[in-house]
């Protein structure tokens, strides 16, 4: 296999025409985008460049402490992310969803690396922080659908809710059939993509293998390693938040808070 053809800043530069061009697909559609495609071609460029510069030196230091300190940083943010897109929540909900994810990741992660990757450091950052990342980002994604789409049901249908209550169910019978809705919402992209990949679409963790010059059948060994370790990280994280969530709708005394 050839090795990978790296990009300098000029090529970055060039890359920034495609967002020109964007722009001016919105320019001529009159969308009014090009604004928002401006800044977020911009902080996304910031960010990656000062992502990389960061994870150079986590690199050269191959330290445990270096490695979880940036896995606690992104893990911190995809809780705050995840918890702010959950409209109508009730305040407190941010350490639980970080619990979520701790959880999720921790064991999806743990799993991975000690059964099946088996690398000479546990805490080696060419394995542990490109899982991680991937794995970080798909949960949060799911604590935000399931954590909204529970947290919507129980106020929408807060008479039903109440009228289980009165009949003697429980919080949890209560609102059984919207919590596992909610569970379901959380897992459709994922589903969605392990459906189409390979035939409508080529993930990122096998193109950028490819593009690094690896055995195609390595990189596409790695990518099923990776859809598992997401969907199992997925629906934990679901099932966790929307516990979470649903609890702070009641009180002690099994009342429906709104």
């Amino acid at each position: 296999m050839n090795d990978l053809i790296e990009l300098n800043l000029a090529d970055l530069g060039w890359s920034l025409g495609i967002i020109a061009l964007a722009m001016l697909l919105s320019n001529w559609q009159r969308l009014g985008l090009e604004g928002q495609l401006l800044f977020a071609a911009g902080r996304s460029l910031l960010q990656l460049l000062v992502v990389g510069s960061i994870l150079v030196t986590i690199f050269e230091l191959n330290n445990p402490l270096a490695v979880t300190g940036i896995l606690g940083i992104m893990l911190t943010i995809a809780a705050v992310v995840a918890n702010n897109r959950i409209k109508n929540k009730k305040k407190g909900l941010l350490l639980m969803v970080w619990g979520s994810l701790l959880v999720s990741t921790g064991l999806t992660l743990s799993y991975a690396l000690i059964v099946i990757i088996q690398p000479d450091n546990w805490y080696s950052p060419q394995y542990l922080i490109p899982l991680a990342g991937m794995v970080f980002g798909n949960a949060m994604n799911s604590a935000s659908l399931a954590g909204e789409r529970l947290a919507n049901d129980i106020i929408h249908n807060s008479l039903e809710v109440e009228t289980y209550l009165c009949l003697g169910a429980t919080p949890k019978q209560a609102i059984l059939t919207y919590r596992k809705d909610a569970i379901r919402v959380g897992l459709i992209p994922t589903l969605n993509q392990m459906m189409v990949v390979g035939i409508v679409s080529l993930p990122g963790m096998f193109t950028g293998q490819v593009l690094a010059g690896s055995d195609p059948l390595n990189a596409a060994s790695y990518q099923i390693l990776i859809l598992f370790m997401i969907v199992f990280a997925n629906l934990l994280t679901a099932i966790l938040v929307t516990e979470g969530v649903y609890r702070k709708y009641f009180n002690p005394q099994a009342q429906l808070i709104l």
